[in-house]
């Protein structure tokens, strides 16, 4: 945890879309993933304006690693929410929210000093499994959705190496129950652990 908490003391979170906890464990499942040397990629999905996408590479570059990042998002916003996103609590979720350009998420990398990640733009519905790298280490997925979430595990699902990690937010919140029902039905059997609201999946 040294490290992390170094970056975190160090580094200002760029958005309230997450908070120093949840980035803290990201980051302990991401330097515990490469320093077990899983093979693969990282991949991102749902990057909003690159809060933890900057503190993944802060990560990344700490440790002197020359992993594959890649990040994905239609950078249009929150999709229409379906039938199983529905909740009393998360009635503020409407699509077209949280909407940030590609441009503007380079610029926090700009601005950083950082190099940005391979960046896929679009929605997760609509990419196919050649736009994921054939090895994955590690998934942070961030979707919000049931249908998001949905999809992002099947893209990274196939391509995820022994001993790999999932990372789902929202799992545990009750405004977006669709990101729990989308992990419990195409995971099922895999033990989820739970940390400020996270979900974690160690394969």
């Amino acid at each position: 945890m040294g490290m992390v908490n170094d970056l975190l003391s160090k580094y200002p979170l760029v958005s309230d879309q997450v908070n120093k906890a949840q980035v803290a464990t990201i980051l302990t499942e991401l330097q515990r993933i490469l320093e077990q040397r899983v093979e693969g990629a990282i991949v991102e999905f749902g990057c909003y304006v690159g809060t933890t996408s900057l503190f993944i590479r802060r990560l990344l570059d700490a440790l002197a690693s020359d992993r594959e990042f890649h990040v994905y998002d239609s950078f249009e916003g929150l999709p229409p929410k379906t039938t199983e996103d529905e909740s009393g609590a998360g009635t503020q979720f409407q699509a077209g929210e949280l909407a940030v350009s590609k441009k503007q998420f380079l610029e926090q990398f700009k601005k950083s000093g950082l190099v940005p990640p391979v960046i896929h733009k679009g929605w997760f519905s609509s990419l196919e499994t050649a736009d994921v790298p054939n090895k994955i280490a590690f998934a942070f997925l961030d979707g919000d959705f049931y249908e998001s979430i949905k999809d992002s595990i099947k893209l990274v699902r196939p391509r995820l190496s022994p001993g790999a990690t999932i990372v789902v937010d929202d799992y545990a919140r009750e405004a977006l129950p669709g990101a729990k029902r989308a992990v419990d039905e195409l995971l099922f059997g895999h033990p989820v652990f739970v940390q400020h609201n996270l979900g974690i999946i160690r394969l």
